[in-house]
């Protein structure tokens, strides 16, 4: 199981967000870049990275932030936000990202998915965010006619092999994970999924390891590490045996 941190741009800044709601915003810190280092020193396997701006208006507001964070890592670097494009994904691509997650435009535009598997195959990865069962789009701010089981089988059909699942209700809520939607779309699919939202005690990641999903393979965590309800040591460790 790897353990991602989070690490939120908005503005320059490192935030966090309540259910995607840009007005509802924390800020953690004034420099991701040296929020990024500490995750790594702490012991971190890999980090995961959102432009919030470019989720919500597709174009990259906070690239050069991203660009060194990658660059002043030795961990791999997960990143989304504001894939819609195939000079976008080039752009993260081409910085040394190591996972893309693709949102909205994999479910908009089913062409350059495609076209982005064909390119970089297993470092494709698709946001698959649930709002009511159904897949939001646009940074969350739009939810689609699709169900998030039904997308998951058209993922798989066209070779997507990695997902972030998302709930977006709990997602910064602090309120447990949505453990019973991720048990079911691990039962339907063979996709791996990491999942996201909600984490907000040590007894979450305790229950999400009993649930012993094989293709469950990651989990973010956000603002339960930024509030100090654990530290990374503490989940790390839970999956440690």
């Amino acid at each position: 199981m790897i353990v991602f941190p989070a690490v939120d741009i908005q503005g320059g800044k490192a935030v966090r967000l309540r259910r995607g709601d840009f007005d509802d915003v924390t800020v953690f810190g004034d420099d991701p870049v040296a929020l990024a280092r500490h995750w790594q020193d702490q012991g971190a396997e890999a980090l995961h990275v959102v432009d919030l701006d470019a989720a919500r208006t597709g174009e990259f507001v906070n690239f050069d932030i991203v660009e060194r964070i990658v660059k002043s890592l030795d961990i791999p670097v997960q990143y989304g936000g504001g894939i819609r494009s195939a000079k976008n994904l080039a752009l993260v691509a081409g910085i040394g990202v190591h996972w893309v997650v693709m949102g909205t435009a994999a479910v908009t535009a089913l062409d350059l998915l495609d076209d982005s598997l064909n390119w970089l195959g297993e470092r494709l990865v698709v946001g698959l965010d649930a709002s009511d069962g159904m897949v939001a789009t646009h940074g969350w701010q739009k939810r689609s006619q699709m169900s998030v089981i039904h997308f998951s089988k058209i993922l798989a059909e066209h070779g997507v092999r990695r997902v972030v699942y998302t709930d977006t209700a709990r997602d910064g809520m602090l309120g447990g994970p949505n453990l019973i939607g991720l048990r079911d779309l691990a039962e339907i699919t063979s996709l791996e999924i990491v999942l996201s939202g909600g984490i907000g005690l040590l007894d979450d990641l305790r229950r999400l390891k009993k649930l012993d999903l094989p293709n469950a393979v990651g989990v973010i965590l956000g603002r339960s590490l930024y509030e100090k309800a654990f530290t990374l040591a503490d989940a790390l460790a839970v999956f440690a045996d």
